[in-house]
């Protein structure tokens, strides 16, 4: 699940700023989830920008604004769209970027993306991958420090965590406690010798 959050209603109108005629595309899986982008969000977003003096064509929710077959099937959801000057994408920035690459139109996004997540047991999970391109996750159990580690820390915690919480963020679990925790668990504590080359920050 790709986690999102809504941009401020103001700087999504700065952006529209000299922009009419627009069409709405929402996102019905990650965005849904997390009411970044489901259908209540959509026609919200209809209504506010209406109300602000925009002319909204027209809006359609395909199963997800990442998996665009091509610009015909949008059309298929909602013919407006070929009224429209632009289109306002309610996803991540990977739906904005398929829809633009089969639209001849400018394309925005609304949401920020955020990081790769998850649910279960009805809770939802952020920052559980960064996709660094680089995934060491088995050395730890299963758990990311890249991701869920604010310094990115790869050879254990920095020392400032206070009863198993974060030092940057109290409220959250040192993912190195739940590291441990999880090796104990399934008797593997030995993966927390091996010295791991700290991240590379630099610029090439």
């Amino acid at each position: 699940m790709i986690i999102t959050s809504a941009k401020p209603f103001e700087e999504i109108l700065d952006m529209l700023k000299g922009e009419d005629d627009i069409f709405i595309v929402g996102c019905n899986v990650c965005a849904a989830k997390l009411k970044t982008g489901g259908e209540p969000e959509v026609l919200n977003m209809c209504r506010n920008l209406e109300k602000s003096g925009k002319h909204v064509v027209g809006w359609a929710l395909p199963t997800a604004s990442c998996s665009i077959r091509s610009f015909e099937s949008l059309v298929e959801k909602n013919d407006k769209i070929n009224e429209a000057s632009c289109i306002l994408v309610m996803g991540c920035g990977s739906g904005v970027s398929a829809i633009a690459s089969v639209v001849d139109l400018p394309v925005y996004g609304s949401n920020n993306t955020i990081s790769l997540g998850g649910s279960t047991g009805g809770e939802l999970l952020l920052n559980l991958c960064v996709m660094c391109g680089d995934c060491t996750i088995s050395k730890y159990g299963g758990l990311c420090p890249k991701a869920q580690c604010p310094k990115a820390l790869l050879n254990g915690p920095c020392g400032g965590a206070v009863n198993g919480m974060c030092e940057v963020n109290r409220e959250k679990n040192c993912v190195w406690s739940l590291i441990y925790d999880h090796l104990k668990k399934i008797n593997r504590l030995d993966l927390l010798y091996i010295t791991h080359a700290p991240l590379e920050h630099g610029v090439n």
